[in-house]
């Protein structure tokens, strides 16, 4: 990447990797804003108190730079001034993706839109960047330490018969192995993660976290599980990271 939005601190030189880093994983269903979800906001209410559990957890590190990262097929990097809108769900509403709104912005995907909601609920409003997935490798060593990263995406939608994809018996254990490499701070694991199999499965998350391990792989994590469940028949992970 050749340079750095405006907002964001300047790096210096670049580095082998992030001297400081705190990861969030979090879905990233529209759902999660209970404006969308209605009268369905209180089966997500845990999974947003996990959610913000975890942003908390990065946030109380104290970032320069909190890093977005989700959205398959978005070129980014997005920030100052961007935004984007959840009018394909129903409700009028529009999120800010960092500071004010500014003319020529551009719109960010839905997963980093709600990964943006998620900041703003906890009350950050400090400079951020959001990026999909391929490109944290090269982006994350030249960022001034400490960094967040708000890792968005989701299982697979396939885990019941009334799940977007109807009901795939390998979906639960799946979703049972990201969950324990969650647990266990296991980066190589997440990494080792078959896109292709992902993409069956409509795990759209699986991007997002084989990047993410591919990054850290090799580094000591503290992890913390928050969250493992999938109310609409899609599963849902939340967890946090302290990497040293």
């Amino acid at each position: 990447m050749s340079s750095v939005p405006a907002g964001l601190p300047v790096p210096g030189p670049a580095a082998s990797r992030p001297a400081s880093l705190c990861v969030a994983f979090c879905p990233c269903p529209p759902l999660l804003v209970p404006a969308v979800a209605g009268r369905a906001a209180a089966d997500t209410a845990a999974l947003r108190a996990a959610c913000a559990a975890a942003v908390d957890a990065v946030l109380a590190v104290r970032p320069q730079v909190v890093v977005v990262a989700g959205g398959e097929g978005s070129c980014g990097p997005y920030g100052d001034g961007d935004i984007g809108d959840l009018r394909g769900f129903g409700v009028d509403l529009e999120v800010p993706f960092c500071g004010p709104v500014r003319p020529g912005c551009r719109r960010t995907p839905p997963a980093l839109t709600v990964g943006a909601w998620l900041l703003g609920e906890a009350g950050h409003a400090g400079p951020r960047l959001g990026v999909p997935p391929h490109r944290l490798a090269g982006l994350l060593p030249t960022l001034p330490g400490p960094v967040g990263v708000l890792a968005m995406g989701d299982g697979s939608a396939r885990r019941s018969v009334r799940a977007p994809g109807y009901l795939d018996e390998v979906a639960a254990p799946f979703d049972a192995a990201v969950a324990a490499a969650l647990a266990g701070g296991d980066a190589a694991a997440l990494a080792a993660l078959d896109p292709a199999e992902g993409q069956r499965l409509m795990a759209a998350g699986v991007p997002t976290w084989r990047a993410v391990g591919a990054v850290l792989a090799g580094r000591e994590v503290v992890a913390r599980l928050r969250f493992d469940g999938a109310p609409f028949g899609v599963g849902y992970l939340v967890a946090d990271w302290l990497v040293r």
